[in-house]
């Protein structure tokens, strides 16, 4: 009798033990499940017209902004603008590219040694 019941209290322990296990990951599951099918219900809500016009034009942007390649809707006057900026930026700081950082090299200084007695 007390041999069939460790072995009865062991598997229950075991048992215990998965049950917890298969518990937590089930929590972590449906946690993360939860939290997709609130974005997911979130986009698919009517927005409100401010909020929809907002990230509209954000989109409408964006696709300008990479069918243009750069700044969106710049005329020759900021064209202009731009390229003397960039030039007195070249000329104060010495030329080359200014999107790359400079390279700097530093020499040791010479150290003399002393003796203190």
């Amino acid at each position: 009798w007390l041999v069939s019941n460790t072995r009865s209290m062991a598997l229950h322990s075991g048992f215990a033990r998965v049950s917890s296990l298969l518990r937590s990951a089930l929590s972590v599951s449906l946690r993360r499940n939860i939290g997709l099918s609130a974005v997911l219900f979130n986009k698919a809500k009517d927005m409100d017209p401010i909020q929809k016009l907002f990230l509209d034009k954000i989109r409408d942007y964006n696709s300008k902004s990479k069918a243009s390649g750069g700044v969106v809707d710049a005329g020759p006057v900021y064209q202009k603008n731009l390229a003397e900026e960039t030039t007195k930026l070249q000329r104060l700081y010495g030329g080359g590219d200014l999107s790359k950082f400079p390279q700097f090299s530093f020499t040791e200084p010479k150290l003399d040694e002393t003796t203190t007695k």
